[in-house]
């Protein structure tokens, strides 16, 4: 076995590993880091790359308790991709499972309803934010370019709202109508 070596203090990567393969985990950007404000580029669904990006998002969603959405973005990439999985996240009524898509869009949304969210881009800090209850999402199948349409509601439908929003340079206290009074640190984690 080739062990390679890293030079002193140097930080290894954590991976993931599925049995056949790794899967490097990334970190998480987080404010007040400017790549959070831009607006990410529109993509192929095609490009082998950003197959390859989908994976390492989805494993570091993955590794990273309590996130059921992540979008590239938040990993230093500024193109417009996400993952997501609300699958036994307890405010959760519609779900699709794991879903990765490209170029998402809005179609349709319903009325706005307030609750409470976090991110891990934003560590330690929750807040109220007014998002549609309801959405119609659409966007492409990584690797075939395939039209993918979401409908969603309840938690999914937030999570769908906060990772676009990431794609178009916002971050949910961007979203905080009264950070004075919404806006509070978390006293527990997870």
């Amino acid at each position: 076995m080739n062990a390679r070596k890293h030079a002193p203090g140097a930080r290894r990567q954590p991976k993931h590993s599925s049995g056949t393969f790794s899967v490097g985990i990334r970190p998480v950007v987080t404010r007040p880091d400017p790549r959070l404000g831009l607006r990410a580029a529109e993509v192929d669904p095609c490009d082998p790359h950003l197959v390859a990006l989908a994976s390492v998002l989805v494993t570091t969603m993955r590794a990273s308790p309590a996130c059921v959405g992540l979008a590239a973005t938040q990993i230093g990439e500024a193109v417009r991709l996400f993952c997501m999985d609300v699958s036994g996240h307890r405010k959760a009524r519609s779900c699709a499972g794991l879903v990765v898509m490209a170029n998402p869009i809005i179609v349709r949304r319903s009325r706005d309803v307030t609750m409470r969210e976090g991110c891990l881009s934003v560590p330690h800090l929750t807040g109220n934010v007014a998002r549609a209850a309801e959405v119609v999402v659409e966007g492409h199948v990584l690797g075939t370019g395939k039209l993918l349409r979401v409908t969603a509601d309840a938690m999914e439908a937030r999570c769908l709202q906060h990772e676009i929003d990431h794609l178009d340079g916002f971050v949910f206290v961007d979203r905080v109508r009264d950070p004075g009074v919404d806006l509070f640190a978390r006293l527990t984690y997870g």
